[in-house]
């Protein structure tokens, strides 16, 4: 018989522990020899990145050396630390920005050695990189920090097999554009491509496809445009097994996946490309970093594929000759890395609504899959597990706005009746991410404590095509905050939240929102920012290269906007906040200053509102380590208690709130 008690103050067994330590994160994969490759992110592990290898004969291993961590800062985003052909493996390391050479034959694991030249302060970075076995080199995006002011992108070759103890410096093949990303070769390595994009864009606002003859010494000739432009966003482009040129572009309004039939001559214009599976759905996401993959190539004319439509992810086999796709279920709502090998064979992260994300060895013939790793190993109890429903509702200038709603469940318990939930609104960062239905065990641990969840996808976010995601164009601080706040009076008026206990919580762009959301509306009773901006100037001014002109688009370019940038500022504005705030924030962070949330703080302080301020040593731009994670949800679950007049069940630190008026 369950027990009657207050929302919020429900027992669950999706505690701290299990949401922080208790599991890993799975990312990037490969295929290479029969073995399956795949990355894992350790909180336990302060944090840190391995790749672990599935070997032919069922054994997994670490395969990095310790002391070594694959992951990437260029962008500080990261993503596409690895790659590996012929049983080398090259990496890069976190600590240094240094590409690694492994040699992992089929009887051990190797010893690595830098391939790349230390630099003081990580200040020459690496990321994306592809291995070149005709000329025994590494091509890779390279950030060079080293002239002062913002950093130089450029593509760079390596040598794989380098000759004595010095390490010259890579050779430039590319350079002039901003950014680039994807540097891939053909299979007989006679033609490269790329993609590169210039301020203010970012990839998904629109980057260009480039085609070069690669010369016998291994240097870019005749590079020529082929797809793609300012206002067209291409993403991962691949050749073939048979050498074709195949890529995902947005030109119709959805990232779809095209092929090139033939490369142009030099100075013969755009070609014409076929779209393979033409569909309101989209193909591609943000490239906000290296590495992602939504397709792979089977063999010559058949692509493993996933795409998403209506917050919904699928697999599917594509015939790229008939265009016919044919879906498989592996029992998933969402799917992530993508990688298949010349056997046929193939691999893919899954996850759904009640699973946590798995990676699964897959034969694409049969539908057959087995899983290889999992993200958390032991399974939750369903009973505890709040299943999403897509909902959409009524905003601003009479447009409609997408979200996730998560009732509170705990087969343990029952609220006393006439009580309805407190409801969190949860934004996204990005702005241009995207709330999936994939299990989020950092939600259930609210919906299993009796919160009602409201994952919002406000105009801008990605999925749902790119009008929708150009919404936010000139409009960030507005629109958002306009969907936040009618999703909240939405989820009210149709009776599944308690309209006096709305909450809002959200990490970086999401945790602006809720910063706004706090500043300049009546709606929410209180806010918890995760290394959120609070003065959008100083962020235009401070913040990486990657997005110091993201908000030319966004809002306007500085500093011919910077009225409107100081109108939709919650720092400049904290005499309007009356709420309760929490503020978690990285010292390490380089995307959100910490003086951001120093000065929020400071702010609301001095001015009597209920605030709290905890900031944690060694953590960047989202948290990584376990102490942290577990800290810092217990905060806030500490602090929605106090606000909202609850006793947790959870055994937790008290958070000191200031200016919180005694009980």
């Amino acid at each position: 018989m369950p027990s009657v008690a207050p929302f919020g103050s429900w027992r669950s067994l999706i505690d701290a522990e299990r949401i922080s330590s208790g599991r890993v994160g799975l990312g990037q994969v490969a295929l290479d020899g029969g073995g399956v490759y795949w990355t894992e992110s350790r909180p336990a592990d302060a944090g840190r990145t391995v790749v672990v290898r599935r070997r032919p004969d069922g054994r997994t291993e670490d395969v990095t050396p310790v002391g070594l961590n694959v992951r990437t800062r260029v962008h500080e985003y990261g993503g596409g630390a690895f790659a590996i052909r012929d049983g080398v493996l090259v990496f890069v390391d976190f600590g240094d920005g240094r590409l690694w050479r492994q040699d992992l034959d089929p009887g051990r694991v190797g010893s690595a050695q830098p391939l790349t030249p230390g630099v003081a302060g990580a200040a020459l970075r690496h990321a994306d990189p592809v291995i070149d076995p005709v000329r025994r080199r590494v091509l890779c995006v390279q950030e060079d920090h080293r002239g002062g002011g913002q950093a130089v992108n450029r593509i760079v070759d390596v040598a794989l097999d380098p000759d004595g103890s010095i390490l010259p410096e890579p050779r430039v093949v590319v350079s002039g554009h901003d950014f680039f990303s994807n540097p891939r070769l053909d299979p007989e390595g006679r033609r490269a491509c790329w993609l590169a994009w210039d301020h203010p864009n970012l990839p998904w606002d629109g980057t260009s496809l480039w085609v070069s003859d690669v010369a016998p010494d291994g240097s870019f000739r005749s590079p020529r445009l082929v797809a793609g432009g300012h206002a067209e966003s291409v993403f991962q482009p691949e050749w073939s097994p048979d050498g074709r040129l195949h890529f995902v572009s947005d030109r119709t309004g959805w990232w779809n996946l095209y092929r090139l039939d033939t490369v142009p001559e030099p100075g013969s214009g755009l070609p014409e490309a076929r779209a393979l599976a033409p569909m309101d759905a989209e193909f591609g996401e943000p490239q906000w970093v290296f590495g992602l993959t939504t397709y792979a190539f089977i063999d010559a004319d058949h692509l493993l594929c996933r795409y998403t439509r209506d917050g919904i992810w699928y697999l599917a086999v594509l015939d790229s000759s008939t265009g016919r796709l044919r879906q498989l279920d592996l029992g998933a709502t969402w799917y992530g890395a993508i990688a298949a090998g010349p056997d046929g064979d193939a691999a893919v992260t899954a996850a759904s609504a009640t699973r946590d994300t798995w990676l699964a060895r897959l034969d694409p013939a049969s539908g057959r899959a087995a899983v290889l790793a999992e993200s958390s190993p032991d399974a939750v109890d369903e009973r505890f597990l709040s299943l999403p429903e897509p909902v959409e509702y009524g905003t601003g200038g009479g447009e409609v706005a997408h979200g996730l709603f998560y009732a509170p469940r705990n087969p343990g318990f029952v609220a006393p009746d006439g009580e309805l939930p407190p409801l969190l609104v949860n934004v996204h960062g990005g702005p241009t991410g995207m709330a999936t239905s994939a299990l989020a065990l950092g939600l259930q641990y609210w919906t299993s404590r009796g919160f009602a969840i409201l994952d919002v996808n406000y105009r801008g976010s990605s999925g749902y095509g790119r009008p929708y995601r150009d919404r936010l164009a000139g409009s960030w601080g507005v629109a958002d905050l306009e969907d936040v706040v009618a999703g909240a009076r939405f989820m009210a008026e149709t009776g599944r939240a308690d309209p006096s206990r709305l909450l809002i919580r959200g990490g970086s762009a999401g945790g602006y929102t809720t910063l706004c959301a706090v500043t300049f509306a009546d709606e929410f009773r209180a806010g918890t920012s995760y290394f959120g901006i609070g003065d959008l100037a100083v962020f235009a001014g401070e913040t990486h290269k990657f997005e110091s002109r993201y908000m030319d688009r966004l809002i306007g370019p500085y500093p011919g906007a910077a009225a409107t940038y100081r109108d939709r500022s919650p720092l400049h504005f904290a005499d309007r906040i009356s709420c309760p705030v929490l503020l978690l924030q990285g010292l390490e962070d380089r995307i959100v200053p910490p003086d951001q949330a120093e000065l929020m703080f400071e702010a609301l302080r001095r001015r009597g509102v209920p605030v709290a301020h905890v900031a944690f040593e060694g953590e960047g731009h989202g948290f990584r380590r376990a102490g942290t994670l577990k800290r810092a949800i217990e905060a806030e679950l500490s602090f929605y208690g106090q606000i909202l007049g609850f006793e947790p069940a959870d055994d937790i630190p008290r958070l000191p709130i200031e200016n919180l008026p005694a009980a």
